[in-house]
């Protein structure tokens, strides 16, 4: 289990840090719960069956399961500020945070199912296929979600 945590946990402490807007305490919650729930279930993983999609559907699930939940109340969070290298100017630094923050507010008004196919693809590198197979969906569904998120991504950040 030791060497299934130090080689996923980084990537998806970081999918479950997107997904959830950028509410870093939550993310380290989910994926500490993510890794209980695959400990539980490890008997139902089908070698040899990739890991990575069947670990970021657990995953998805959990951070589904939280925001059903009724005591939980979902707001938007903005992303933190960035470190600049000491070459970039001031100005450029600026520039680059407000992108980051305009992207982070679009991602976190898409639809959950769009955000999750998104951000598996562009922040976690997943195949369609494997996507697929993270979200129990067909590779068209995923291929659909993709289009049209990205398509809303644009037009709010085009609005500004």
């Amino acid at each position: 289990m030791n060497t299934l945590v130090e080689r996923h946990h980084s990537p998806l402490l970081g999918f479950l840090y997107r997904l959830t807007g950028g509410d870093r305490a939550l993310a380290e919650d989910l994926a500490q719960e993510a890794f209980l729930r695959v400990l539980r279930s490890i008997e139902q993983y089908a070698h040899p069956r990739p890991f990575k999609p069947w670990l970021y559907a657990i995953a998805t699930n959990t951070a589904r399961d939280y925001f059903k939940r009724a005591d939980t109340r979902y707001t938007d969070s903005m992303a933190e500020d960035f470190d600049s290298p000491a070459d970039d100017p001031p100005d450029a630094h600026l520039l680059a945070a407000e992108d980051a923050r305009q992207v982070a507010a679009a991602m976190a008004a898409l639809p959950d199912h769009q955000r999750e196919t998104v951000v598996l693809r562009y922040y976690q590198d997943l195949s369609l296929n494997e996507i697929a197979e993270a979200l129990d969906v067909p590779v068209g569904t995923v291929k659909s979600r993709l289009s049209l998120g990205l398509k809303r991504m644009r037009e709010m950040l085009e609005k500004g």
